[in-house]
Order: structure tokens, then C-alpha cells, then sequence
């Protein structure tokens, strides 16, 4: 509710920010439409957001979330505190009221509430994938562009880039610490779906996800290898399904495989991919590789990277999320090789580590980065580090997998 005591600013299409006069805090209404993990995940990030990054750049306000089941939205609406709930996306796109709007709902319903959202004029974050196919990531980021003239916002939810080690990496790199980039190593690796038993979620389904392991894991990791390394260039690969049937879930929500459907329960065709392998070539002249899997027993959330440089090295386990190794050429030849350094209130988004280096963050304080970079592009009026523009370019390196994979070449990613 605006009061005497706050003014709205509007222009155009523009979303209003409300600004109270007292303390000059821009508040944004925020609209979630899915919520189910991701949405959790998006929730606790808006809500730690200024908790964490004081003074925040806007103070985000839960108003609407959205889920096709009314009891999943009603749920989400008393566990979070939204001021609101409703089942019908449109809804949330025709609301004036709302200024952000967080898509966390599955890969081939992304393109159509993004692009109507953005015409709507609301800034939009979008979880990754972009989308389940090229062409709808081609029209989101066209969408994303043209909105852009009118100063709306968009971002593709790659919040494993903003892991204070991987930006503390990248400040590396940027600074020539390590010199030229020769090679770049990349792994995913989960064991949630290694199980047959898991259940037959959306993700194990072409027509919903656009691809399996690709699309959900892989594209993080290809994301931080152009992140740190620039564009890929060209890639040859291998892509597989292991696990050719599962059961079917009941129910809306997608449970990670944290549940197992007994064996005698109804089977349907896995048409998406377990694990992907390919080598890659930089626009740098770079080369590197990337694996992928979800089926790796003993692998939880096993993100990696080496980088190896002319002048040195750098490597990364998110499993150790505070932790960056590296290796300097020029140290003496009786004290070369990895030392760790710890991150804190010295490396990138400081403000959201403990007072010292080892007190460690997880997953809740990356998504609050993930919120302060984006409400920060908001508020601010520029477009951040994934808009949909990076979020498109990595969905043509997965579609240049996916054709390698058919042929069995080289293919060059499309520009």
C-alpha cells in the first residue's frame, strides 16, 4: 500500500518503485510463479538479500505467488509470507502492483510467461535453462532486448558464477595473475537420478525440459567456463541415457529424487539425456572439456574447475564452496603448488560472508547474491552479468552439443 508517506515514480510502461520519503529505501513488489524448489530457493534469496547487503540497493516485497496447484500456492503463501496467491500466471503479469517477476516453473513454460511479462514491464528473473528449445531462447532474448529500451531488466538464474571463489577466479584471471589461459576443465557431477527407481519428473521429459542432464546441470558449468574463459567457439561431444524407463511420479512437484517409487510401480520412456561429455575450443584460442552426469554414485553437487594458465593454475570444488586452490609458476621450485585460499570479507560479495575467512556460506547466502545483483540492476538500471543474452548464448552451446553428438564432429557454435 503507498502512503503520504511514500510516492510512486512511473514512466511509461516502466514498473513503479515505491520510495519512502523517510528513509529513501526503493521497495519492489515481487511476483513468484512456481514454487516448488527453485521457488523456495528464489524466496529465501529475496529474503536474505537485505539482510545480508545493508543498505540493500531496494527493499524486495513478497506480493504474489503463483502455483498450478491451488495448494501448493496456498502453502507457499502461508510458509513465506506473500501477501497473495493465485494459479493463473496471467494474473501475475496483468497485476500493475507487480514489478519483478521470478519464473521458476518448468524449462518449456519459460519462453511464454518471460516474453509476456516483459511486454507487461516487468523485469524478469528466469531460472536456467532459458528455455527447452533454441528458438524460444531466441525470442526470450529478443524480447529481453526490446525491453530493454524502455529500461526493464532480465536475468537468467546462473548463480553458480557468483560463488565468491569463482569471482575471486575470475579477478585472477582478469588481473593476469595466471597469464594467458591455456586449458579449461569443467565437471558436474550429481547421483540424485542414479537410482531407477527415482521417479519420471519433468526432467526426464523432452517435451517439458528440451534436454536432460544438458539443459539442468551441464549449461552451469558451460556458463563458468565462458564466465572465466570467454565464448566457446566450437564442441564435439558425446551424450547418453542410461536408465531408458522410470516410474511415474505422482503428483506436481519435482522431488529431486529424494523419494523412490517402489519397482513394480508404472513405467514410462526417459527420452532426455543421463550424462554429457565434450571437448571444447575457446573464440581464445583456449581449449578445454566439460562432463556432465547425474548418475555418478558417491557425487552430490560436484562442480569443478581447473584453469591452467602460462603462468599458473586455479581449481574449485563447490563441494568446498570456499575454497579456491592456486598454483603461481614463479613460486620457488621448492615451495610450487596449490595453496587454499579461504574466502571472506576481502573477496567478492564480502558483505555476504561471516566476519572470517572460514566461517563459510552455502547455498541460501548465493542466492541471496544472486537477488542483490539482480535487485541492484533494477534499482540501478542496467542489465547484469546473465542477462538473457549470455542465457541464449549458452543454449546454442548446448544445441551445438546436442548436434555433435548426432554427427559425431566438430560443430561450430552459432554466433
Amino acid at each position: 500500500m503507498i502512503t503520504k508517506q511514500t510516492a510512486v515514480r512511473q514512466t511509461g510502461s516502466e514498473p513503479a518503485l515505491i520510495e519512502n520519503e523517510e528513509n529513501k529505501m526503493k521497495k519492489l513488489n515481487i511476483a513468484l510463479i512456481g514454487a516448488g524448489f527453485m521457488g523456495k530457493a528464489h524466496v529465501i534469496g529475496y529474503s536474505n538479500m537485505p539482510k545480508l547487503f545493508w543498505p540493500a540497493p531496494a527493499m524486495p516485497v513478497l506480493k504474489t505467488v503463483c502455483d498450478i496447484v491451488p495448494e501448493i500456492a496456498e502453502d507457499a503463501k502461508e510458509r513465506y509470507g506473500f501477501e497473495k496467491c493465485c494459479t493463473d500466471w496471467q494474473d501475475v503479469v496483468n497485476d500493475p502492483e507487480i514489478d519483478v517477476v521470478s519464473i521458476c516453473t518448468p524449462n518449456n513454460s519459460h519462453a511464454e510467461i518471460a516474453i509476456a511479462a516483459l511486454k507487461a514491464g516487468k523485469h524478469v528473473l528466469c531460472e536456467k535453462p532459458i528455455a527447452s528449445t533454441l528458438e524460444d531462447a531466441k525470442a526470450m532474448a529478443e524480447a529481453a532486448a526490446e525491453a530493454e529500451k524502455k529500461g526493464i531488466i532480465s536475468m537468467n538464474a546462473y548463480q553458480y558464477r557468483r560463488v565468491p571463489a569463482i569471482d575471486l577466479a575470475k579477478r585472477f584471471i582478469d588481473e593476469g595473475m595466471i597469464g594467458d589461459i591455456l586449458n579449461i576443465r569443467c565437471t558436474y557431477l550429481q547421483s540424485w537420478s542414479a537410482d531407477p527407481n527415482s521417479p519420471l519428473s519433468w526432467r526426464f521429459q523432452k517435451s517439458i525440459a528440451g534436454a536432460g542432464t544438458l539443459g539442468d546441470i551441464a549449461s552451469h558449468v558451460i556458463d563458468i567456463a565462458q564466465y572465466l574463459g570467454g565464448d566457446i567457439d566450437q564442441v564435439v561431444g558425446m551424450m547418453h541415457t542410461y536408465i531408458k524407463e522410470r516410474p511415474v511420479q505422482e503428483g506436481g512437484v519435482d522431488l529431486l529424487g529424494t523419494v523412490k517409487i517402489k519397482e513394480n510401480a508404472v513405467k514410462k520412456p526417459v527420452d532426455t539425456d543421463d550424462e554429457d561429455s565434450f571437448l571444447v575450443r575457446f573464440k581464445s584460442g583456449a581449449v578445454g572439456s566439460i562432463e556432465a552426469t547425474r548418475n555418478a554414485w558417491g557425487r552430490n553437487n560436484f562442480i569443478t574447475f581447473e584453469v591452467h594458465g602460462t603462468l599458473g593454475s586455479l581449481t574449485f570444488n563447490y563441494e568446498r564452496l570456499n575454497e579456491l586452490n592456486v598454483c603461481l609458476a614463479n613460486d620457488p621450485d621448492d615451495r610450487r603448488g596449490f595453496k587454499t585460499i579461504y574466502t571472506g570479507p576481502a573477496s567478492p560479495h564480502g558483505d555476504v560472508t561471516w566476519n572470517i575467512p572460514g566461517m563459510n556460506i552455502g547455498y541460501g547466502e548465493l542466492k541471496a547474491i544472486e537477488m542483490y545483483e539482480f535487485i541492484k540492476a533494477v534499482a540501478e538500471g542496467y542489465q547484469p552479468s546473465t542477462n538473457f543474452q549470455v542465457g541464449y548464448r549458452v543454449e546454442r552451446v548446448c544445441d551445438a552439443v546436442k548436434e555433435s553428438a548426432e554427427k559425431g564432429a566438430w560443430v561450430k557454435v552459432a554466433d
